[in-house]
């Protein structure tokens, strides 16, 4: 036999040792927890992502303040107006349901971080994340005339308690917009959680059931980045957002560009957020409630794969139910 005193297996021999010399620790604290919000009086459930609901008012305040209790930061806001315009009036106006659903969970839970998403799909009539023109016969987000909405959405989410402003509509120069109207209306203290490299990915489709923001016409390619882009290109969008004084970087979807979150964690000191999208959810839920795979212990390598790559918060649908497992050892 050859020579055996070095022995790896020693290191595995039992839980105990295993969890002394282990790696990677994931915590609830490393999660953000998504919630869906509507302006409806019933809880009602997404088809397309089982387990997940879009929530009143009083259900949210309920989902953040469990959250809370299980030792979870931070809770994101996606809003569904009942009204949709071609400009997506909702989400900056005042009584806007995010705003509404803001005010509800920092009354109630007032050391919970509550981040907003900002961006415009969930509230034009079109689905896109942006003003929507046409250029060379092609439906396009018009860039430049999109970020004073965008800006005005991050001020009406920051005034109404937001602690950090999310926004996730891959237009050229929005964090420089946000940064600045944020500034000069007195939120020079709230962060901007950039969602710096986003993807036209196939892995949205059922948070686009969920948030009814499907596009009417065209894609999203045209702002959102090519999943055959490469590392130059999400490297390029994360350094333009850190440059213009972005506090976190995201990269979405996570699963299948952890190559690229590493990427990122070893270019940036920012704080690195991975987003484990609807797609990557609904996939082990439909897995697992069909006998396929165990969902407790593949969500926690899932999650510990996404630490691993380098992230240091990770926003998950499976959120409420991983921090339970984790808190269950």
């Amino acid at each position: 036999m050859s020579d055996l005193s070095l022995r790896p297996r020693r290191l595995r021999r039992t839980p105990a040792i295993r969890r002394m010399v282990q790696e990677i620790q994931l915590s609830p604290a490393d999660l953000i927890h998504p919630i869906f919000v509507h302006e409806g009086r019933d809880v009602t459930e997404i088809r397309t992502m089982p387990g997940v609901q879009r929530h009143t008012f009083e259900s949210a305040v309920e989902q953040a303040q469990q959250a809370q209790a299980l030792g979870i930061p931070a809770v994101i806001l996606f809003g569904i107006p009942d009204h949709k315009d071609a400009g997506g009036s909702q989400a900056y106006a005042q009584e806007g349901v995010i705003q509404q659903a803001t005010r509800a969970i920092k009354a109630t839970a007032p050391d919970l971080a509550v981040i907003a998403d900002t961006c415009l799909c969930e509230y034009t009539d079109h689905g896109h994340c942006g003003h929507l023109v046409q250029d060379a016969g092609q439906w396009t987000v018009d860039n430049d005339s999109s970020l004073e909405l965008l800006a005005r959405t991050a001020v009406s989410q920051a005034d109404a308690g937001a602690d950090l402003i999310a926004p996730s509509a891959m237009m050229d120069g929005q964090i420089t917009a946000i940064r600045r109207a944020l500034d000069a209306a007195g939120h020079a203290q709230v962060p901007v959680m950039s969602y710096a490299v986003k993807y036209a990915s196939a892995y949205y489709g059922p948070f686009r059931e969920a948030a009814g923001s499907a596009p009417s016409v065209g894609d999203r390619a045209t702002y959102q980045m090519n999943p055959a882009g490469g590392y130059r290109e999400a490297l390029h969008e994360a350094a333009l957002d850190a440059e213009q004084g972005a506090d976190f970087l995201m990269v979405k979807p996570a699963l299948a560009y952890l190559d690229v979150l590493r990427q990122l964690r070893d270019h940036f000191d920012l704080p690195l957020v991975a987003y484990n999208v609807s797609g990557e959810y609904s996939l082990v839920k439909a897995a697992a409630q069909a006998g396929y795979m165990d969902e407790r212990r593949t969500v926690l390598e899932t999650l510990g794969a996404m630490k691993r790559a380098g992230a240091d918060t990770i926003l998950t649908y499976h959120a409420l139910d991983a921090a339970r497992w984790m808190k269950e050892g």
